[in-house]
């Protein structure tokens, strides 16, 4: 079955349209992959699509890449992640009411993201020991159908993107003392061979807990 397009009538909006024509396509396994709500903070470096799988190397920027959906009212999925911070996850604006926590799924990690991906959109998985490229393709063919998205904490065959933290540095430590205010941290995204592309992001902010920083001033107390 194909959706076919047809005149939209009077008083009909047609972006409103076009979207569900998306959706539906997306659905039947047609080509199209639906942008995901991305967080601000990371919406200029990296869209999200429906489909794709993306690769971190740290717990910010897992939360932050499914802190935008999740705020954005889509539900969302944790994995493997028994020590999940739960505080910063709410700073960063993860909704608890629409998160289902899976903290300990043993070897049944494959299954238990698999029946996640069927009834939310996006799904942080932090696997235990090395992926297989087989079970990694099982998923991503799930991923395709459901119309859903996989962030991977740690090591993933195929990637559309891999995000990775290349320094890290401390606001509010002046001359040796005070107290640490901020984290900022320089986030580098990689698609394949192509060049990556970075920004300065900054934890925590006023709003949403990750903002942007088009000016980086110097921070002291670097670590990392």
């Amino acid at each position: 079955m194909t959706a076919l397009p047809v005149p939209a009538p009077d008083g009909v909006d047609l972006g409103v349209v076009a979207q569900l024509r998306d959706r539906v396509t997306a659905m039947q396994g047609g080509p199209t992959r639906l942008p995901l709500p991305t967080h601000p903070a990371l919406a200029e470096l990296l869209q999200l699509r429906a489909g794709g799988a993306y690769g971190v190397d740290s717990a910010r920027l897992a939360l932050a890449l499914v802190a935008g959906a999740s705020a954005a009212g889509e539900w969302v999925a944790v994995v493997g992640w028994p020590d999940l911070g739960v505080e910063a996850a709410l700073d960063l604006g993860l909704d608890p009411a629409r998160t289902v926590l899976v903290p300990d799924p043993g070897d049944l990690w494959l299954e238990a993201t698999a029946a996640l991906v069927d009834v939310v959109r996006l799904v942080v998985l932090r696997p235990r020991g090395v992926v297989d490229p087989k079970s990694a393709s099982v998923l991503e063919a799930r991923l395709r159908k459901r119309s859903a998205a996989l962030v991977v904490w740690g090591d993933w065959p195929r990637c559309e993107a891999r995000l990775s933290v290349e320094r890290v540095r401390w606001t509010g430590a002046e001359h040796g003392e005070g107290r640490l205010r901020e984290r900022w941290v320089r986030v580098a995204v990689r698609r394949g061979a192509a060049p990556a592309r970075h920004a300065d992001l900054r934890f925590p902010a006023e709003q949403g807990g990750a903002a942007r920083l088009e000016r980086p001033e110097r921070a002291v107390g670097r670590v990392g």
